[in-house]
């Protein structure tokens, strides 16, 4: 049956047309109840598990005993996900209508709501009403689309209960309509359907009395402090808000809370103009409301009202949560007096464009009340505000980590409502404390879903004819792999041998996984959104499921493997003289680490193939190195860590730095060659679409730490270019002091900029700093980084080897993927960093207390900050404490030296300090470190000073890294 709307439009040029459109109604769309003998039989493809049980099981309910289907409206649906996904829900019936809603309103919900769908113990039913004859309903004239699609719910409640009444059974089936919709209940119960609110029918589910916490409070009304005192300002409607935006009345901005004072943040005007880019706001009222990365709407303040940034560590400890007050008068502490120079623009928050809540981890504060059920949590992320939440069960969540939800914030409560969500296990714990980092820093790592896992290749897989169509075989050539001990996703191979004409052929072999993942699949979009495999110090989050990165994508020894080839013709001085590349099949001769390799190349005993292969390919990577640095690139250091573990308790026995061999860099040498080829390639053939990788240079200002640090050691260091810096930190060598260059190139590195992917017709600067290389892409590590699967793809296009697809050569899409990425690859680093300080806790709570020789890395106005080489471990050394005397203190920001009582400290002095755990507090434990050496008055080790490990959680912002 046909249905058809006909209205009349009017075009941009004037003309009116007709426009017809056509709504098909069918009567075979089942009902989803398994084994119902109405419905017509479904296609034999359907699963079985996505229908509604033929006895609903379930928690039983006082309110409903007998067998019933649940049925949720749309705002039920968006609010009450967490109680849908639990396991006790189950057969649930979500419509058509339902669904389309929940799409326009919040992708989030939308995405977890069709996971559950999919899930098949679940039992919910996905049931097409907008097209079944009987319950697809005509907007009647003068009605809302809301409240037409609130009919059509309650239409299709209706139909499915006269619907299963038919099927003669024993037991009646009955649907149960929830809504939180007052007027929508009440049009419900007068039509004769079953209707309850979730409040109600989740207390009646009696056996499980902790479903209750996960109620998100919806209504703000009875759920605010008693007092009723208004503290915040009214938000200012969206609407006017946008013409407030386009009129420049207001600015739009992204709010970033700030991590050491809970008054004071900033907000990030979005668009091109150069001023008032950066707003300060501070004080209470002014935040009003406002939670970090949220999309805010400011007013900036005259400016004789403007601020500077505060120098104020404020920790917000909860104690007198009503006491506005007493918070007006922290936030008078943040005006001090100050230089007129360092005013910058402030301003007050009037109203949310777009909310940015996650579910937050984080522990209780137990309420000092007795039987209380309402109570504070307190977020790991210090930028978030704590949350009120109810819970019944604050004595078995009291020491855990938990997960909790924003529900809402009224304007006459000090803190936002919130409803507890998950318990991930006791704080401390390594497995609950890696699943706490890797959700604070919002890696996906969920199990691949069964929608992904199906587009992978059926086992046992071989290669086909049709495979080699566009390839070389390359199987007769002597590939072998270098990489760390343990690597079982091994993304690169290389070959070098000499070929007739006395030229040298060099071939770098990268893993084709664009060939196992097709564009626009279920295993594509899941990459793209993962963006990375995460490295953490004992598990690793694969960016590709198992059976392509540590199997048929994965480089491995003696079998053959699906390859993209880069293949060099050089001459003896390592000159590229013809480049070419192509689709290959290989099979690697071996699988070697870095010292095995190194061995191989150091044996004068061994001379078989492989080796060779190896000293040719060290030798050309040598001059390559060299033409490398001469041309400008720089070589920095960064302390980088490996623990070894206990074999049983995997908890971290040893800590030291990583010592780097020369195949090392033979590897990165090639790796780095086959990037820039790749990068010319694509850009020479896709001059608009490319993605490629860029290092910008750093405002001149980021060195001056590292300018005065070597002035202070009587040595010049130059930095008006890549190559003067890269020659200057060469020369800066001191015979008494050999650490003092790592150190140098150390600070260096915390100069730089990051590094980024963009898209190449979006973007006119394409040169890579670090790398001093005018083009550069990523193209090496296809199993674990998605931009060189579109680098694949891009390559085997311009090659004839593969076929295009219309969003490869969209840039508009390709720059939104490169800003996904950059974000992917920025959390992926501070998880990694998060997961070394987290271990290296694990370590010294093992070790107990020890003194240690440490160099000063940088010199603050109260604190010292410093490097222990043996441990590559990085801490702060305060020389104030609460409740202790301060020490007189000097600070020279142009040496820059610190004086405390009659010691001056020096940026690159050398010192012993005491390092310890603080478990004081657990959810934010620290390493401590005390001067030792030099010996400070009034300062006996072991005294009980603060210090903070650098790489918890995000570094500062001036901590740039350079990654290549």
């Amino acid at each position: 049956m046909l249905t058809s709307r006909t209205f009349l439009k009017r075009t941009r040029a004037g003309a009116v047309v007709k426009v017809v459109r056509e709504h098909y109604l069918r009567e075979d769309i089942p009902c989803g109840a398994a084994h119902c003998r109405l419905c017509p039989p479904r296609p034999a493809d359907t699963p079985v598990a996505a229908s509604l049980q033929a006895r609903p099981g379930g928690a039983a309910s006082s309110l409903c005993p007998g067998p019933h289907y649940l049925l949720p409206d749309t705002n039920l649906l968006l609010h009450q996900i967490d109680i849908l996904e639990d396991p006790v829900i189950k057969n649930v019936i979500v419509l058509q209508t339902v669904l389309q809603e929940v799409r326009n309103r919040s992708a989030p919900v939308y995405k977890r709501i069709r996971d559950v769908i999919q899930t098949p113990e679940k039992h919910f039913y996905s049931f097409t009403n907008e097209h079944h004859r009987e319950t697809y309903v005509e907007q009647k004239q003068g009605e809302t689309s809301n409240d037409r699609n609130d009919r059509a719910i309650r239409v299709a409640v209706k139909w499915y209960n006269d619907h299963l009444k038919k099927i003669e059974d024993e037991e009646n089936i009955q649907v149960i309509f929830l809504t939180n919709d007052k007027i929508n209940k009440e049009k419900a119960l007068e039509e004769g359907i079953t209707a309850y609110t979730c409040e109600e029918y989740i207390k009646s589910l009696t056996a499980n009395p902790d479903l209750l916490d996960r109620l998100a409070c919806v209504s703000d009304e009875g759920k605010e402090i008693e007092s009723g005192k208004i503290i915040f300002p009214e938000h200012i409607p969206l609407s006017k808000l946008q013409q407030g935006i386009k009129s420049g009345i207001y600015l739009q901005g992204t709010y970033r809370a700030s991590r050491d004072n809970y008054l004071e943040a900033t907000v990030w005007v979005h668009g091109d103009a150069e001023e008032n880019k950066e707003i300060i706001i501070q004080g209470l009222k002014h935040l009003n409301r406002a939670v970090h990365e949220d999309i805010v709407a400011v007013e900036l303040l005259a400016k004789d009202e403007w601020v500077a940034p505060s120098s104020v560590v404020l920790q917000d400890d909860g104690q007198n949560e009503d006491d506005i007050e007493k918070e007006e008068e922290k936030a008078s502490i943040l005006k001090t007096s100050v230089n007129k120079d360092m005013l910058r623009p402030t301003g007050r928050i009037v109203g949310i464009i777009k909310r940015n809540w996650r579910p937050f981890c984080g522990m209780l504060s137990k309420s000092q009340i007795k039987e209380a059920r309402r109570h504070l949590f307190t977020p790991a992320d210090r930028r978030i505000p704590r949350i009120r939440i109810e819970t019944r069960q604050a004595d078995t969540l009291e020491g855990q980590r938990i997960i909790v939800a924003i529900d809402g914030w009224p304007r006459n409560s000090r803190y936002p409502n919130g409803h507890f969500v998950k318990n991930l296990g006791s704080a401390g714990d390594k497995e609950t404390e890696t699943e706490v980092l890797l959700l604070e820093h919002d890696v996906p790592h969920q199990p691949f879903s069964q929608g992904v896992l199906k587009f992978l290749p059926k086992m046992p897989w071989s290669i086909t004819e049709q495979d080699m169509k566009y390839r070389e075989d390359l199987r007769h050539l002597c590939v072998c792999s270098v990489d760390p001990p343990g690597c079982t996703d091994i993304d690169d191979a290389l070959h070098c041998r000499e070929v007739e004409n006395g030229n040298i052929e060099v071939g770098v072999h990268i893993a084709d996984v664009s060939h196992f993942i097709r564009p626009g699949n279920a295993l594509d979009e899941e990459s793209a959104k993962r963006g990375t495999t995460v490295y953490l110090c004992e598990k690793r989050i694969d960016m590709v499921p198992e059976l392509l990165s540590s199997n048929l994508c994965s480089l491995r020894s003696n079998v053959d493997r699906l390859a993209f080839s880069c293949i060099w013709e050089m001459n003896h001085k390592a000159e590229i003289l013809k480049t070419r590349f192509t689709k290959s099949i290989i099979n690697s001769k071996a699988s070697l680490t870095y010292a095995e390799a190194q061995m191989r190349i150091d044996s004068a005993s061994m001379n078989d193939d492989i080796t060779t292969s190896l000293r040719g390919l060290n030798k050309l990577a040598k001059i390559l190195k060299k033409k490398r640095i001469d041309n400008g690139a720089l070589t920095l250091s960064s302390p980088e860590v490996r623990f070894h573990m206990d074999s049983e308790t995997h908890d971290p026995i040893d800590l030291q730095t990583k010592e780097l061999k020369e195949t090392n860099s033979m590897v990165e040498e090639f790796m780095l060659l086959a990037n820039v080829s790749v990068a010319q390639k694509i850009y020479d053939e896709f001059p608009e679409f490319a993605l490629l990788r860029k290092h910008p240079a750093p405002p001149p200002s980021n060195y001056d730490i590292l300018v005065k640090a070597a002035k202070s050691k009587n040595l010049e260091i130059k930095t008006d270019s890549a190559k003067a810096l890269a020659e200057s930190l060469d020369k800066a060598e001191s015979p008494a002091f050999p650490y003092l260059n790592t150190l140098l190139r150390i600070l260096a590195t915390r100069c730089m900029m990051q590094a980024v992917y963009f898209c190449s017709g979006m973007d006119n600067d394409f040169h890579h700093y670090g790398l001093a290389s005018p083009i550069y892409t990523h193209f090496t590590s296809p199993i674990r980084r998605y931009a060189d699967i579109i680098v694949h793809r891009l390559l085997a296009v311009a090659i004839g080897a593969d076929s295009t697809y219309p969003d490869l050569l969209d840039k508009h899409k390709l720059a939104d993927m490169c800003k996904n990425l950059n974000y992917r690859h920025k959390m992926a680093q501070y998880a990694q960093r998060a997961s070394v300080a987290f271990h290296t806790q694990l370590f010294f709570k093992s070790k107990g207390v020890v003194n240690e020789d440490a160099y000063i890395l940088f010199v603050r106005k109260n604190a010292v900050v410093v490097l222990i080489p043996k441990y590559g471990l990085e801490g702060t050394v305060f020389f104030e404490e609460k409740g202790k005397p301060t020490p007189r203190l000097d600070y020279n920001n142009e040496v820059p030296s610190l004086t405390v009582e009659d010691t001056t400290l020096h940026v690159f002095d050398k010192v012993k300090v005491n390092v310890t755990l603080d478990a004081s507090n657990i959810q934010h434990q620290k390493i401590r470190m005390v001067l030792v050496e030099p010996k400070i008055l009034g300062n006996d080790v072991p005294a009980d000073l603060p210090t903070e490990i650098n790489s918890k959680n995000e570094p500062e912002k001036k901590k740039k890294k350079l990654q290549k």
